[in-house]
């Protein structure tokens, strides 16, 4: 099974990866990771601070054949970062689309503005963010870009609009 988990910055991609990986005991990726080890390495002209659209460009392709490689292996695999694109399924043909979950966490606006203070505090409850320019406005903007595409691409979203409680079981 491969389990993707998406959706805007600070939504809580990298928390849910973490406790999957702790209860089904499966491999995690972080794409930020990769993004980083590439960047690093001199091995892509995009820095961190490069547009989104551009780093899921670049990135999106590596880690498709990657999650290929993983279900014609047979293993188990956690994904994890804002650069899978909404429309995911379409790189994919018929023999991989069972083996695959995805799951995009989407903030409501309302959500963002109650609870504002505690998506800062837990901020870095999993890896050390240090600077974050995060705002509300920011946060609602990109999570309704979010909402949009998934919705455009027929992507279901796990909405966050209520209390925080995203962990959903497994097949």
């Amino acid at each position: 099974m491969i389990i993707l988990i998406a959706g805007a910055s600070h939504t809580g991609k990298t928390k849910l990866a973490q406790s999957l990986l702790e209860k089904y005991k499966y491999p995690y990726l972080s794409i930020d990771h990769l993004k980083m080890g590439l960047i690093r390495s001199g091995n892509t002209h995009l820095a961190p601070e490069s547009d989104d659209d551009a780093l899921t460009a670049y990135l999106w392709p590596i880690v498709r054949e990657m999650i290929k490689t993983a279900v014609e292996n047979g293993q188990n695999l956690i994904v994890e970062g804002c650069y899978i694109p909404c429309d995911w399924r379409k790189d994919f043909d018929a023999r991989y689309l069972p083996e695959i979950k995805a799951i995009f966490l989407v903030m409501t606006e309302r959500y963002i503005r109650s609870h504002f203070d505690s998506i800062q505090k837990y901020a870095s409850v999993i890896e050390r963010r240090g600077e974050d320019d995060c705002t509300a406005e920011r946060l609602t903007a990109e999570n309704n870009r979010v909402l949009e595409r998934c919705r455009a691409s027929g992507q279901e979203v796990l909405l966050i609009d209520g209390e925080y409680d995203v962990e959903p079981e497994l097949p």
